[in-house]
């Protein structure tokens, strides 16, 4: 089986401004942003998450987008640690 067609990326992020500026100067246009918050995140079971959301789409029309969580933060915590 070979991956014939990919709609979007999800990539996790520190610094989503960061982020943004480094992929809109490479080229990607940015369609949108939103915050979301009060969600449960599966499946590493982060409860009440606050994250901010930037979907950007490539020159060809593929969608990527990029995240940053303000709540729960990360410190202390490696990329695959469960609270």
């Amino acid at each position: 089986m070979t991956l014939k067609r990919m709609d979007n990326v999800l990539i996790v992020v520190d610094d989503l401004e960061a982020a943004k500026a480094f992929f809109i100067e490479l080229g990607l246009k940015l369609e949108g942003e939103t915050t979301v918050e009060g969600l449960r995140s599966e499946p590493d079971g982060l409860k009440d998450v606050r994250a901010t959301l930037a979907m950007m789409r490539t020159p060809d029309g593929q969608g990527m987008s990029w995240t940053s969580s303000t709540r729960p933060t990360r410190s202390g915590l490696g990329p695959w640690t469960r609270r």
